[in-house]
């Protein structure tokens, strides 16, 4: 899985894990929604701080959004 796609996957499972919507998350990281939904549908771009950002949002080390998932895990929705 590439870098763009384990953003992707994990950024969402994160949200959804924590019942967050793009627009809290955003808010939470000093962003905006279409650029969450960008990294959601792997279409964005971002930089390292921004991860920070969204890791203290999420209450995640900024290592887990580039995790490899568990090949058995279920796409989050």
């Amino acid at each position: 899985m590439k870098g763009r796609a384990l953003l992707a996957w994990n950024l969402r499972a994160l949200r959804t894990a924590k019942s967050l919507s793009q627009e809290r998350l955003a808010a939470d990281a000093g962003g905006d929604r279409a650029w969450v939904s960008e990294l959601e549908r792997e279409q964005g771009n971002t930089a390292v701080e921004l991860l920070d950002r969204m890791g203290e949002a999420l209450n995640v080390p900024v290592a887990a959004v580039l995790t490899k998932p568990d090949p058995d895990a279920d796409k989050p929705r």
